[in-house]
């Protein structure tokens, strides 16, 4: 896909189903970057978008992921072994 072909852009951007697995990570990289401002000083319209495309997004990294390493500390049981003291763990920590 070329990076300027926008002739499928939709109002919130290429169809993720579209997205090369470099193009889909550096898209995700970006939304959770912009989302804390987003949510707090965009207008609806914009957090409205937001919530749509990051679910687009992650819908797909899913889809494609579905076997992802999942670390035990970002599990329920693992939450409640923590003592819900806040703390969370990376995958392989």
């Amino acid at each position: 896909m070329n990076e300027h072909d926008t002739r499928d852009d939709t109002r919130t951007g290429v169809d993720p189903g579209r997205l090369d697995d470099q193009q889909l990570m550096k898209e995700l990289e970006t939304i959770h970057r912009t989302r804390h401002d987003t949510l707090l000083y965009g207008s609806n319209d914009a957090l409205r978008a937001h919530n749509d495309r990051m679910a687009g997004l992650e819908g797909e990294w899913l889809r494609r992921n579905p076997r992802r390493p999942v670390a035990p500390g970002r599990t329920r049981e693992g939450a409640r072994e923590r003592g819900g003291c806040g703390q969370t763990a990376a995958p392989g920590v």
